[in-house]
């Protein structure tokens, strides 16, 4: 396994140590999770998949818990 993953996060690339959650990820690239129907940043709150705080869009699924996926290489993280 590779000891540094690339992915892309809000249309820009970052490396994360292998294991990270995409959590992690977005927290690495100051990228909010999701914004709320007020206009308010969101990110993860509980860190392990009960709160729903964390969801975004990954390789064009939405609603993915990020606290929950690892990251892979190549993939494609957006904020929702």
């Amino acid at each position: 396994m590779p000891e540094t993953i690339s992915l892309t996060v809000n249309g820009n690339r970052i490396t994360v140590p292998s294991g990270a959650t995409v959590a992690v990820a977005m927290m690495s690239a100051s990228a909010p999770c999701r914004v709320s129907v007020s206009g308010k940043p969101r990110g993860p709150l509980c860190g392990m998949g009960i709160c729903f705080e964390c969801r975004a869009v990954i390789d064009g699924v939405p609603h993915r818990r990020t606290c929950q996926i690892l990251c892979e290489p190549g993939m494609d993280v957006c904020t929702q």
